[in-house]
């Protein structure tokens, strides 16, 4: 009688459990998030940040943490990287969304001027990035400055002024007439510089709206201030590209760069020479960064 031996496979060892998630963790996702929120923060310049930023990009579990916090706090994240940091924007429904409306109080009290104050940061988004390689490039750095983008918004102004006049439509709409031609006359009617007794430059001048859009923005780190040439000279940085990125899409915009107002031939946006106008209104929000 043979005697039946039964040889039978080492059982597969259960996988093993995902670590779970400490409140040491949850304060470092936390703490990325919130170096996030300080967009002039430059990563190479905290030692904490970049340790941070590392292990977002090497562990998995607490890139998922981190970005579940930023869910959280209504952020969406657009990209995490040495160059740009813990990029974020606000969502509409965030605590953290700026308004335009709540901007153009802090800066006029005409409520009208909103539309002004929308214009100019739209205006800077399409100059400051006027080709789609450009926005792609990662090493591409935007330049503008206050009197240049005043005389792309004035040179778009009369672009509009001729595409309608040439499809023989009325140039002079009503003011709630839908369409981008409608909304930019105020601005061609707008002084660009005003005048004080002082010489200082009117906050209701169009040249005034974009300084403070200016400022706004270098305030928000999406600008660098380079020098006082032509009422103030900015370049941009990786976290405008990105923020222009996300909305890179909008009709807008994308309107504005099929005037042709920015010949480009080396990587330098330029415009063609300013004229002086006298006489336009802007789709409601359409400024970045902005929400309605």
């Amino acid at each position: 009688m043979s005697e039946h031996v039964e040889w039978s496979e080492a059982e597969p060892s259960a996988p093993s459990a995902p670590a779970a998630v400490t409140p040491a963790d949850a304060a470092d996702a936390a703490r990325l998030v919130a170096f996030g929120l300080q967009p002039k923060l430059q990563p190479a310049r905290d030692q904490e940040y970049t340790e941070l930023l590392r292990r977002y990009r090497e562990d998995p579990a607490f890139a998922r943490l981190a970005d579940a916090v930023a869910a959280g706090l209504g952020l969406v994240v657009l990209e995490v990287s040495p160059r740009a940091g813990m990029a974020v924007t606000a969502a509409e429904d965030s605590v953290f969304a700026v308004r335009m409306g709540d901007y153009a109080r802090r800066t006029a009290a005409d409520s009208g001027d909103r539309f002004l104050h929308g214009l100019a940061h739209l205006a800077v988004a399409a100059l400051a990035f006027p080709r789609p390689e450009d926005l792609a490039d990662d090493t591409y750095i935007g330049r503008v400055t206050v009197n240049g983008v005043d005389a792309f918004v004035r040179q778009a102004c009369r672009r509009l002024e001729e595409r309608a006049e040439e499809r023989g439509e009325n140039t002079d709409p009503a003011t709630d007439a839908p369409g981008l031609e409608a909304a930019w006359r105020i601005w061609a009617r707008r002084s660009s510089t005003g005048a004080t007794k002082d010489a200082r430059r009117p906050a209701a001048s169009t040249t005034g709206i974009v300084a403070k859009a200016l400022a706004f923005l270098t305030d928000s780190g999406f600008l660098q201030r380079t020098g006082d040439d032509n009422g103030g000279t900015y370049r941009t940085t990786a976290r405008y590209q990105l923020q222009v990125r996300d909305m890179a899409g909008s009709a807008a915009l994308a309107e504005l760069l099929e005037l042709g107002v920015v010949p480009v031939t080396d990587g330098t946006a330029s415009l063609l020479p300013a004229e002086d106008t006298d006489a336009l209104e802007l789709v409601a929000d359409a400024g970045l960064p902005f929400h309605s």
